[in-house]
């Protein structure tokens, strides 16, 4: 059976890599954002990475935030929680309701349903647009083509709080390209957050301009297996 991942001494570990990077990029080390994403570990974890100063969380899972996150709120105020799946619009409104950033806005379904969960809900958490920068048949995001004018739409038609662009690059391409598209397209529409850079590429986005890094596995160790 494998041994408990060391969380905070993992986190420790992450941060003096992202403060390496930020230096070799000439950049402010509190210009990058860690988000621990903590999918399907268990609320422990969290409550682990918590004490350790962690205060970002990224989910993929609606359903698996709303059963970690909420009952912590009230013993940690600064905690702030990003969805950063896919997501379905039927759980726009869950979304909405819980989280603080939605990383995964990729479509004018989505979008609207997004927007229609707002006004009901009564909060406008930040809003980050998804692009498919490999245009892969098999992952969400807008394809390259479409990412201007969806940008446009989910601001000025939906009324979105867009402050931000996601991606997740190929995982058999050099990244930072990739990361150079995404940093270009947020400039050309006046965004200044970048959400780019995982475990294992997360230094070469921080020296294309990632303002937040999801890192994972290297803080909470490899997903459980399933039951």
């Amino acid at each position: 059976m494998p041994s408990e991942p060391d969380i905070a001494a993992n986190l420790a570990a992450i941060r003096a890599r992202i403060a390496e990077a930020c230096a070799r990029a000439g950049r402010a080390t509190d210009s990058v954002t860690l988000v621990a994403v903590s999918k399907t570990h268990p609320q422990e974890a969290v409550v682990a990475a918590l004490a350790a100063g962690q205060t970002v969380f990224g989910e993929n899972r609606v359903q698996e935030a709303a059963g970690k996150f909420p009952d912590l709120r009230g013993a940690h105020p600064a905690m702030r929680l990003h969805i950063i799946g896919g997501l379905q619009t039927n759980k726009a409104r869950d979304a909405v309701r819980i989280a603080d950033v939605i990383e995964s806005i990729d479509r004018p379904k989505l979008a609207a349903a997004i927007a229609e969960a707002m006004k009901k809900e009564g909060r406008r958490p930040d809003c980050f647009v998804q692009v498919n920068t490999g245009d892969e048949t098999q992952k969400s995001g807008v394809p390259r083509a479409e990412a201007d004018a969806f940008i446009r739409a989910a601001r000025e038609e939906y009324g979105l709080p867009v402050t931000g662009l996601m991606c997740i690059p190929p995982l058999d391409q050099d990244p930072r390209p990739h990361f150079a598209l995404l940093r270009e397209l947020a400039a050309r529409h006046g965004l200044r957050e970048l959400s780019m850079g995982m475990s294992a590429d997360f230094e070469a986005a921080i020296a294309e301009g990632a303002t937040l890094v999801r890192v994972g596995t290297a803080i909470f160790g490899h997903r459980p297996a399933p039951a």
